[in-house]
């Protein structure tokens, strides 16, 4: 049952990070179709970058400390691009390149929510695998 309660907070854990990215491809939708100003838009989206690093942080630690070696190599890659972001200090939208750059933020979130649901489909198959295994038993 524990290793089932484990991926169940991996799951959840990776569900927020889902929202959190499609909160922000949402955020650039509305400027580019100019619902919101780029002011607003850049403040939300720089609001929700440094959670985002957070939270995937810790569930790499997770994975680390529970001994899920396959998942934590799975979620390396990503964490390894936030933490390149963070220390080039290129993770926070600007305000004034914001429009420049719509295309290449869109792109970028898009790849990180692909990335996750990966992660997730992944998830959630060692989670029904390992409910069906506890069953047996």
């Amino acid at each position: 049952m524990g290793e089932i309660l484990k991926w169940l907070l991996f799951f959840f854990i990776l569900i927020a990070l889902v929202v959190i990215v499609v909160y922000q491809l949402m955020c650039l939708a509305d400027l580019e179709f100019d619902y919101i100003n780029s002011y607003d838009s850049a403040s939300r989206i720089n609001f929700m970058i440094l959670p985002e690093f957070i939270t995937h942080g810790v569930l790499c630690l997770i994975y680390l400390l529970t001994g899920h070696w396959v998942m934590l190599l799975l979620a390396l890659p990503y964490l390894y691009y936030n933490v390149r972001l963070y220390t080039r200090k290129q993770h926070l939208v600007g305000v004034t390149e914001i429009f420049n750059q719509l295309e290449w933020e869109k792109k970028q979130r898009l790849f990180k929510l692909g990335y996750l649901i990966f992660l997730l489909c992944v998830t959630l198959f060692w989670m029904i695998y390992n409910a069906l295994e506890d069953d047996e038993m």
